[in-house]
C-alpha cells in the first residue's frame, strides 16, 4: 500500500509547503528482507556503513572532524550516533524520493547506493529486518543555522518527517533508534550486537564503539609491527584460527599496492577437493563484506583460505558479494601471483617447508603446473608420483628412465607395475587428477625426456617367449583354455616372466574395454539395438590373459589331462589376475569367479572310485 503522508509543521510552528511522497515502503522493506539481503544481521552492517559514510564525506570537508560511533542497546532498541555530516530537511525529501525510485526495480538499488544519501537511504530501510519502527534525528555539518530533522517511520509503510528545535541536537551528526519488531529482540541484544559489530566493523578507520567495548582493532594483524618473523608467523596462525577455525601451515602476504588490496592467505593443514569451493573474507574499505566470496583467487588455489582488505573492488547491491568485472578479474590474477610467488621461494630456500607443505596439497600445485611450465620447470624435484620405483618425483624418475613409460588410468597402472618393474620398465601411474597431463609436459620443461604411454601390446613385447617345442607340447591345454576365455572376450598367451610368483597378468587397454563393454550391450540388446551397436564392432586386439611359464603352479595345471579341469583352473587364474590388477568386476566376472571357486572345491573333495581316496 503507497504511503501518501504530508510533512508535519515545524516545531517552531512557521508556515510550511505540504509534500507527498509515494513509496511503497512495505514492497520495499519485502525486497530487501526477502530478496535482496541473505540474513538479518546484515542491518548493523549498513547501520555501521551508513555511520562511516557519514563520517567520511564530513571529513572531505573538514579532516580534522571527531570520526565516532558509538552504539548503545537498551531494553529491546538500539541507539546508533555517528558524528558525520548529517542531514538536512532538504535532504531528507531527498532521501525519500531516491527511495521511491528505487523500489520500482530491484536494479534501481545499485544506482541508488552510488551517492551518500542513496546509501543512507537503502541501508536504513535494511534495518526493518528486524525493527519496527526507526526512528532518525540528524544535524547537517554543511549547513550549520539548519534545525535537527527527524524522520520517523514504522514497518507497516507509515512515516512522518519534521524539524526538531535547535537544543534537540547541539553538534551535527546523526542517531538512529531502532524498537526491535516481534520476534526479533535477540538481534538487538547487547551480546549480539557487539559480536556483529566485531565481525562486520574490526578493521574501520574510525572510532567505534558498543557500551564502551572497543570494536574496530587496527592496525591489521597483517599490517602490524612484530619483533621477529617467527613471531609474526604465531601471530598470524592464531589469527587464522580465530577467524576459520584451524591453524595453518604458512601464510601468505597479499599485498598488491596498486590494486588498493592488503591481506593474507593461510594455507589449510589438510588436503580438501579441488571441487569445493572456497570461501575468503573481503574487507571494503574495512567493512566486511562478505565471508563467502569464491571468485578471489584462481581454481587451482584451493588450498588457501584468504582474508583481505581493499578499496578497489565493486559490490553488488546488497554488499554481500563482488562483482565479476575487470577490476576482479586483475585481482585474481595479482594474488594468484603472490601464491605462486610464495611457492617459487619455498622451493628455492626452504625445502622443509616446501615438502611438507607438498604432502598435503601437492594436488593444488599439480593443477597449476599442468598450466604453467615455469612452475613445472620449478616444481619437478617436488611433486610426488606414483611410480614403478616408489614415490618420486618426476625429475628423479626421468633421471632412472630415459624412457618414461605412463598409463592414463590407476587399473592399467596396476596390471602391469609388477611386470614392468620386474622387467627394468620404468613407468608411471598418470591415472590420479592431473598426473598424465604433466606427464606428457615433461619434455617441454625437460628436453630429451621421451615420453610414452604404455599399452598391453608393450608389456607383451617385453616378456620372454616360450621355447617353441614346450609350447607347441602345451597346444592341448592352451586350446582348452582359450576355448573357456573366450566368451569373456579374452585371449590367452604363454610367456616367460619375473617375478615367478605372478601366475597369471591380465592385459588390456581402453580399446579393448571398450569393444568389450560394445559386445556385451549388444549380446542383451533387441534386434534392432543389436544391429545398430554391431555396427559399431571394431578392429581392437581383445584382452589377454597372459600365463607365466616359470611359475609352477601354471606347470602343474598345464600337465593337467582332463579339458574342464583345465577350464576351470584357467578361469581361477583368470579371476585372480583380475583381483590382482584390482579392477572392478563386473558381473560376468564376479559369476565366473563364483563357478570356478565351486568347481575346485567339487574337483578336490571328489571320491575317486578307483582309489577310493580324493584328489590331492
Amino acid at each position: 500500500m503507497d504511503s501518501q503522508i504530508s510533512q508535519a509543521p515545524q516545531a517552531s510552528g512557521s508556515p510550511q509547503s505540504p509534500h507527498t511522497f509515494q513509496v511503497d515502503l512495505r514492497g520495499l522493506v519485502d525486497l530487501l528482507s526477502h530478496h535482496l539481503y541473505s540474513s538479518p544481521k546484515v542491518y548493523l552492517r549498513e547501520l555501521l556503513q551508513n555511520a562511516v559514510d557519514a563520517i567520511t564525506a564530513r571529513r572531505a570537508e573538514d579532516p580534522d572532524a571527531p570520526a565516532r560511533v558509538r552504539l548503545s542497546v537498551e531494553a529491546g532498541a538500539l541507539r546508533v550516533e555517528d558524528t558525520g555530516v548529517g542531514l538536512t530537511e532538504a535532504d531528507v525529501h531527498n532521501l525519500l524520493a531516491t527511495i521511491g525510485r528505487s523500489s520500482k526495480r530491484a536494479e534501481g538499488l545499485q544506482e541508488a547506493r552510488s551517492d551518500f544519501l542513496g546509501q543512507f537511504g537503502i541501508g536504513l530501510l535494511a534495518c526493518f529486518v528486524v525493527a519496527e519502527r526507526i526512528r532518525v534525528v540528524s544535524r547537517s555539518s554543511r549547513t550549520p543555522d539548519a534545525p535537527p530533522v527527524e524522520w520517523t517511520a514504522r514497518d507497516d509503510g507509515s512515516y512522518t518527517v519534521r524539524t526538531l528545535p535547535h537544543e534537540a541536537r547541539t553538534e551535527p551528526g546523526t542517531t538512529v533508534h531502532l524498537v526491535a519488531r516481534t520476534g526479533s529482540a535477540e538481534w538487538l541484544a547487547e551480546e549480539r550486537v557487539l559480536s556483529l559489530a566485531r565481525d562486520f566493523g574490526s578493521l574501520l578507520p574510525y572510532d567505534v564503539r558498543v557500551g564502551g567495548e572497543a570494536v574496530t582493532e587496527l592496525p591489521a594483524p597483517w599490517d602490524r609491527a612484530y619483533p621477529s618473523p617467527a613471531a609474526r608467523r604465531v601471530a598470524l596462525a592464531r589469527h587464522c584460527h580465530d577467524l576459520f577455525g584451524f591453524t595453518p601451515l604458512d601464510s601468505i602476504d597479499l599485498d598488491v599496492p596498486l590494486a588498493g588490496v592488503r591481506g593474507v592467505a593461510y594455507v589449510l593443514p589438510s588436503a580438501v577437493s579441488p571441487a569445493q569451493r572456497a570461501g575468503h573474507r573481503v574487507h571494503l574499505k574495512g567493512m566486511l563484506l562478505t565471508e563467502r566470496a569464491e571468485q578471489l583467487l584462481p581454481d587451482w588455489a584451493f588450498f588457501v583460505r584468504c582474508v583481505l582488505d581493499t578499496d578497489s573492488l565493486r559490490p553488488t547491491a546488497s554488499r554481500e558479494s563482488l562483482y565479476e568485472d575487470e577490476t576482479l578479474a586483475g585481482i585474481r590474477e595479482a594474488l594468484g601471483e603472490r601464491v605462486r610467488g610464495w611457492l617459487t621461494g619455498l622451493a628455492a630456500g626452504d625445502p622443509e617447508r616446501l615438502a611438507a607443505f607438498l604432502s598435503v596439497h601437492h594436488l593444488g600445485v599439480k593443477a597449476l603446473a599442468r598450466h604453467d611450465r615455469e612452475m613445472l620447470r620449478t616444481m619437478l624435484p617436488w611433486l610426488p608420483f606414483e611410480t614403478t620405483d616408489g614415490r618420486l618425483s618426476l625429475e628423479e624418475f626421468a633421471q632412472r628412465h630415459p624412457m618414461v613409460h605412463f598409463t592414463r588410468t590407476v587399473e592399467e597402472y596396476r596390471q602391469v607395475a609388477p611386470i614392468a618393474s620386474a622387467q627394468g620398465i620404468g613407468v608411471v601411474n598418470g591415472g590420479y587428477t592431473y598426473d598424465s597431463e604433466l606427464v606428457e609436459a615433461l619434455p617441454a620443461v625437460r628436453p630429451g625426456t621421451v615420453v610414452a604411454e604404455l599399452d598391453a601390446d608393450t608389456v607383451t613385447a617385453h616378456l620372454d617367449a616360450v621355447d617353441p617345442a614346450e609350447e607347441l607340447a602345451l597346444s592341448g591345454f592352451l586350446a582348452a583354455a582359450r576355448a573357456r576365455l573366450d566368451p569373456l572376450g579374452c585371449d590367452v598367451v604363454l610367456r616367460a616372466f619375473h617375478p615367478l610368483s605372478v601366475p597369471a597378468l591380465h592385459l588390456d587397454d581402453r580399446e579393448s574395454r571398450h569393444e568389450q563393454a560394445r559386445a556385451e550391450a549388444e549380446s542383451g540388446a533387441d534386434d534392432l539395438w543389436a544391429g545398430i551397436l554391431g555396427s559399431l564392432r571394431g578392429s581392437a586386439p581383445r584382452a589377454r590373459l597372459v600365463l607365466n611359464h616359470l611359475n609352477p603352479l601354471v606347470r602343474r595345471i598345464g600337465s593337467l589331462g582332463d579339458p574342464e579341469l583345465i577350464g576351470t583352473a584357467t578361469e581361477s587364474l583368470y579371476g585372480q589376475a583380475l583381483l590382482m590388477a584390482q579392477r572392478q568386476l563386473r558381473p560376468a566376472d564376479s559369476a565366473l569367479l563364483n563357478r570356478a571357486f565351486l568347481g575346485l572345491l567339487e574337483w578336490a573333495t571328489h571320491d575317486d572310485e578307483s582309489t577310493g581316496g580324493s584328489h590331492r
